[in-house]
């Protein structure tokens, strides 16, 4: 079983960010009650008590106490059993971490770190509006090492506007250099909902370049692969097979229970989601309420869906596997595959469908176009 938690809480909003998140961090340890109630109401949601994976998502929650978060470990006790290896991924951003606080992360029992990097550039690093310098970042990858955390993985943006690519060659070259063994990278969009999407629709900022966008990843496939690192997932890269354990359940298709404002949940059958509002969500957990909505997946949601994540990762759609999900005798697959091998976006080895390079370029696009 899988266990995530949403803490809603930010310094500032980055520019780019459409995640639910507050600024205002008074409400914190109320937060931090309800989620510790929830824990209770949803205990027997999965059938198992046994967690193979713990992930602090958010949010920022690297903003919350010792205090909290052992309170949180506290109530996930009573309830569960965290397995002997069981990963544990806290996301932290490098502001917040002291030699001081890592010590007192990893003597709660977390064994990875996911810090929000982004990038080494100082003036990047202000056009997304993030709280943290340069030697925040240097500092911090460097004493999470010193405190033990063998297990890190950094977070990098690119496509980010810039005269060439210089600077985000020089990014990952600073991320290589510190010989984490995992490293996410995502292309940076530009959500509705967010400033820059207002910038965008007030025209005083240009829509992320195409071009430029697919030049930078074809950069990062390349320094990845010179730097021992594979990529398992479109987005994420793993030396020594360091694979996050837990967002590769998601991609797998795994049963998963997520608590806080905005947590997603998914038991086989059912997608479920809690309400994106920290008031709603207390006001319900309250009144010993789950304050959810949910939808039943078809067969055809099945398909589709294991369609767009099994081909964002190393290990592709199995037909055989998809074809119990929903028997493939469509007319449109077929030639929709025909078409992708001519195209040279997909490739099939032994009866598992896999993106070529040019093909992890237009990951969803190609997986929308085998839709049933």
């Amino acid at each position: 079983m899988h266990l995530y938690l949403h803490i809603p809480f930010c310094k500032q909003a980055c520019h780019y960010c459409d995640f639910h998140f507050s600024t205002n961090t008074s409400r914190s340890q109320e937060i931090v009650n309800a989620i510790c109630k929830e824990i209770e109401l949803q205990k027997d949601f999965l059938g198992t008590k046994n967690l193979e994976t713990i992930y602090f998502g958010g949010g920022t929650p690297s903003l919350l106490s010792i205090s909290q978060i052992e309170q949180i470990f506290s109530k996930i006790a009573q309830h569960f059993t965290i397995q002997p290896r069981a990963e544990i991924t806290f996301e932290c951003n490098p502001d917040d971490i002291t030699i001081q606080r890592l010590t007192e992360w990893r003597n709660l029992g977390i064994n990875r770190l996911s810090i929000g990097v982004q990038s080494f550039d100082e003036n990047h690093l202000k056009f997304l509006n993030r709280a943290h310098s340069t030697s925040h970042s240097m500092q911090c990858i460097s004493d999470a090492q010193k405190a033990g955390f063998d297990n890190l993985s950094i977070d990098l943006i690119y496509a980010i506007p810039s005269v060439s690519n210089e600077i985000w060659k020089l990014d990952l070259k600073k991320a290589f250099s510190f010989d984490v063994n995992h490293i996410s990278s995502y292309c940076l969009t530009i959500e509705e909902k967010t400033v820059f999407g207002h910038r965008l629709k007030e025209k005083v900022m240009k829509p992320i370049d195409d071009d430029f966008a697919s030049n930078q990843f074809d950069i990062l496939l390349e320094e990845m692969s010179k730097n021992s690192f594979e990529q398992y997932e479109i987005s994420n890269f793993a030396k020594n097979t360091a694979y996050a354990v837990h967002n590769t359940s998601y991609w797998q298709g795994d049963q998963y229970l997520g608590l806080g404002p905005s947590a997603h949940s998914f038991d086989g059958n059912k997608r479920f989601w809690n309400v994106s509002n920290n008031t709603k969500y207390l006001k319900a957990i309250a009144v010993n309420t789950v304050p959810n909505e949910f939808e039943t997946l078809s067969q055809k949601d099945k398909a589709n869906e294991y369609l767009m994540t099994g081909l964002r990762t190393k290990w592709g759609v199995d037909l055989g596997k998809l074809n119990k999900i929903l028997p493939l005798s469509s007319k449109d697959f077929r030639e929709t595959l025909m078409r992708f091998r001519k195209e040279e976006l997909i490739r099939e080895e032994k009866g598992i469908l896999r993106l070529t390079k040019a093909g992890k370029l237009k990951a969803d696009y190609v997986a929308s176009e085998f839709f049933f």
